[in-house]
């Protein structure tokens, strides 16, 4: 089955009953243990992506770090999978940072983004000894200097530049930030990033060893990367005196959603990086940095599965056939917020041959963009029929909330034919346990 066999988990089959298996496990099965809607990770999947990228990254410079973008999705078991291929983390909140120091990620090893860090997150991180703060704004500067200064220690950051690179229309605008007009950075083009280097050499307690910058995610082209790192190496090649320890040009790594997308291989981004930064940094006869590079979609995103149950069934006639879940757009806000493309699966029905039927996959939200699939050929579904929809492991549940007062769903691991829970269903008492 093509959809299988392209857009799910490594470990995905089909057995000879007609039955979905991922990590050994039989999903009708877990839908019946757990109940749905809840959302399954391949754990082996996880494990094989972080082994490819340190792979053909290393290989190919020898010197670097792979980082994983956590805000694709935080969670404790992730994390110790991450410590146990050697693998850092980008965190981008305190309780990001604070989940990261929990598991025993090396504070050496966690980078510390985001456009507005308040001042006790900043706090925190240098409590946590984070060598490794990318600083965003010449505020950032200013507060990050000032509490280096209190605290009597010299503050090792990196500073995120924008090279102003535009992406096609595969990125949406929401998730582009390597262009002029973005909150994120000092951008090139203005003279912000000059300045800001000079600011930080004129600052007693700040001691820049690294530059970052990030274009957008996803990126289904090699070409930004390679245009990217050409612009920021060009740029720094004119401060011959930088000694710079660091070089990130980011993440943005592309996955396929659907059986039609078109991705570049985890090779293929390799040669393209690190091919483009060794003949930069050669060109203008500058010492090569550690290479940084930050995968985050690309490592949980194939490694995810949503699954829900079948409800209410709309007929339309001559217009649209709406089925509707038991989830929706509170644990999966892709679809609505950037128009995200998804392939699904009937689990019970992966033996009928019957011709397909056209069908709109809807969650169970009080908003008529709560679409989680649109226009999808899928056997005759009934009600209490099983759906699965791949690729739902990064910016779902991350992203989740309790609109409509609905509890967030269980979240499982599988590997070897065991599965375990890895965060717990919500309960309705969990929704107003904050309340006063």
């Amino acid at each position: 089955m093509e959809v299988i066999e392209k857009v799910f988990p490594d470990t995905s089959e089909i057995t000879s009953l007609g039955r979905l298996e991922i990590g050994g496990c039989d999903v009708q099965n877990l839908a019946q243990k757990y109940g749905t809607p809840f959302y399954l990770f391949d754990t082996e999947h996880i494990e094989n992506v972080c082994d490819t990228y340190n792979t053909e990254f290393i290989s190919r410079y020898k010197n670097t770090q792979v980082v994983y973008g956590s805000k694709a999705f935080a969670n404790k078991s992730i994390f110790k999978i991450i410590l146990d291929k050697g693998l850092g983390v980008d965190v981008v909140s305190g309780g990001e940072l604070t989940l990261a120091i929990l598991c025993g990620i090396n504070p050496e090893k966690i980078y510390f983004h985001g456009n507005n860090k308040t001042e006790t997150e900043l706090k925190l991180a240098q409590e946590a000894g984070l060598s490794k703060i990318v600083v965003d704004s010449f505020h950032e500067l200013e507060l990050l200097n000032s509490l280096s200064q209190n605290n009597d220690v010299i503050q090792d950051i990196l500073i995120r530049l924008s090279p102003a690179i535009e992406l096609d229309e595969r990125t949406h605008k929401y998730t582009t930030t390597g262009i002029l007009d973005s909150k994120f950075g000092f951008a090139i083009d203005n003279g912000d990033a000059e300045k800001a280097i000079n600011l930080i050499e004129s600052m007693n307690n700040l001691n820049l060893i690294g530059i970052h910058f990030h274009l957008g995610s996803p990126l289904f082209s090699i070409v930004p990367y390679v245009l990217g790192i050409k612009k920021v190496i060009e740029f720094l090649s004119q401060f011959k005196h930088l000694k710079l320890k660091e070089f990130s040009p980011g993440g943005g790594f592309a996955v396929s959603y659907t059986v039609e997308d078109k991705t570049p291989s985890v090779k293929e981004y390799a040669e393209a990086i690190c091919n483009t930064l060794n003949e930069s940094l050669d060109f203008f006869n500058m010492p090569k940095p550690k290479l940084i590079i930050e995968p985050g979609r690309a490592i949980t995103g194939p490694a995810g599965v949503a699954i829900y149950s079948v409800g209410a069934i709309k007929n339309i006639e001559n217009v649209r056939k709406y089925i509707s879940v038991d989830g929706g757009m509170g644990d999966n806000i892709r679809p609505a917020l950037y128009g995200a493309k998804y392939e699904a699966v009937v689990i019970n029905r992966l033996w009928d041959e019957r011709p397909k039927e056209k069908v709109t996959i809807v969650g169970k939200y009080c908003e008529s963009g709560d679409i989680l699939v649109k226009d999808i050929l899928l056997p005759e579904i009934k009600s209490g029929d099983i759906i699965a929809i791949p690729v739902s492991g990064a910016y779902s549940t991350s992203m989740a909330s309790n609109y409509n007062m609905n509890p967030r769903p269980v979240i499982i691991s599988v590997k070897d034919g065991m599965d375990s829970v890895i965060r717990k269903r919500e309960s309705l008492s969990d929704l107003f346990k904050m309340d006063v």
